[in-house]
């Protein structure tokens, strides 16, 4: 069975290069829904002109599909609610604003 923890473990491993922190640290991940063997995520970027969208598009859809039980994952990006550093973890707060 999928869990939503085991997803978000395996996103964990997707780093942004531009900040070196994983993006579910940053709060980019905005939900996971799991529908027997398909997931989907929905999440946003830092900034609608990141020049790595497709890239941690991509490295996000295929961290998901090194899940055994995951036949197919499906990423939605939106721009709403806008990302902003509040929505990060107290860590990566802490490094990124000192």
């Amino acid at each position: 069975m999928i869990t939503k923890e085991a997803v978000y473990a395996a996103i964990e491993t997707v780093i942004d290069p531009e900040v070196g922190f994983d993006i579910v640290a940053l709060g980019l991940i905005y939900d996971v829904k799991i529908d027997t063997k398909q997931v989907l995520v929905t999440m946003t970027l830092s900034t609608k002109g990141c020049p790595l969208h497709e890239l941690i598009q991509q490295w996000t859809k295929d961290a998901v599909l090194t899940i055994e039980e995951v036949e197919m994952c499906e990423i939605e990006i939106v721009w709403e609610p806008a990302w902003n550093i509040s929505m990060a973890s107290e860590r990566v707060k802490k490094e990124l604003c000192g």
